[in-house]
């Protein structure tokens, strides 16, 4: 034991020796993590409805990329929802599969431009570059006016597509040979324009028949749910019950032409709902003026007395004062 552990003593004494053997293990542990992310991402294939840039488009990416737009504007709609109100869907890694490099960002000092394709119109885009306040009074943003006279070159368009479809993108020899045309007549300033309008468009995704036929599944269950949560007849028939027999109690009560006697001289059947505030039957003289023991609603359909009759009833009765009292 005492002379395996040498090594290890050799080595906690040795300050360079350790650091060297140190960066030779993170090294290989970083590459065992790292390694099979690059993998993964080469054998990403481009979903449906993403193709490359065109030649006008790409000249504008370089663009955009060359003037630094996109130390001020991000490229990424996160899945919060004060973002996706604002922006849009959020964003998915398949729209950026032709962007080399990805042009996502940190830094927000504008809004962000992965959704801003068709959003405003080639003109507005074209005054913003070249004065940003004439469109927006307050912007920051510097104004670009040299793009406006800037030529394209349809050699190194050409050059840079096929150095892109050595990486992998899906260029033809047509593709190439049509750059020229493409480019004809065209400045850095309509370069640009036409990239920022492709944004969210040219770059979208296509949706696939089962995605289409789950959201439209969920959304005939919601709309069922709220149907049969409208038709239901249970409640229905509790409501209009209900709504029914407290009309009926309120129309006999106010039907009753003993309520407008005065309250402290006479003793209403219809009115005592409760049995506890019910007259005790065995002092009443008249029996029209006897309350229901049961504390039902009943008694107010029968005929009222009249008030003189009520009157005749009092008098003819000792105990009726004390009862009303």
């Amino acid at each position: 034991m005492r002379r395996g552990y040498k090594y290890f003593e050799a080595i906690e004494k040795h300050a360079v020796l350790l650091g060297i053997l140190t960066a030779i293990m993170v090294s290989l542990g970083g590459l065992a993590e790292i390694t099979p992310l690059f993998m993964a991402a080469n054998a990403v294939e481009p979903p449906p409805g993403v193709k490359p840039y065109d030649p006008l488009r790409l000249a504008g990416k370089d663009i955009y990329v060359r003037e630094g737009c996109y130390t001020c504007h991000s490229q990424m709609i996160r899945a919060l929802r004060a973002e996706t109100q604002r922006y849009g869907h959020y964003s998915v890694a398949s729209e950026s599969v032709y962007d080399r490099p990805h042009l996502w960002g940190s830094k927000r000092t504008g809004p962000d431009l992965a959704r801003v394709g068709g959003k405003y119109s080639d003109t507005w885009h074209r005054l913003h570059l070249l004065d940003p306040r004439q469109v927006v009074k307050d912007s920051n943003m510097p104004a670009y006016p040299w793009l406006e006279k800037e030529p394209l070159d349809a050699n190194d368009v050409m050059a840079r597509m096929r150095t892109l479809r050595l990486l992998g993108d899906p260029y033809t020899d047509a593709d190439i040979a049509s750059a020229p045309q493409a480019l004809a007549d065209k400045t850095a300033l309509d370069a640009l324009v036409a990239y920022l309008q492709g944004l969210g468009v040219s770059n979208e995704p296509a949706v696939t028949s089962d995605v289409a036929a789950s959201a439209s599944g969920t959304t005939g269950l919601a709309s069922n749910a709220d149907t049969t949560g409208n038709a239901d007849p249970a409640r229905n028939a509790n409501a209009a019950s209900s709504a029914g027999a407290a009309g009926n109690v309120n129309a006999a009560r106010s039907a009753d032409p003993a309520s407008n006697v005065n309250a402290a001289r006479s003793v209403n059947a219809a009115r005592t709902d409760n049995p506890a505030r019910s007259v005790n039957p065995a002092r009443t003289a008249s029996p029209s003026r006897t309350a229901s023991a049961a504390g039902t609603t009943s008694t107010a359909s029968a005929p009222a007395t009249t008030p003189a009759a009520a009157r005749t009833a009092r008098a003819s009765t000792p105990g009726n004062t004390e009862a009303a009292r």
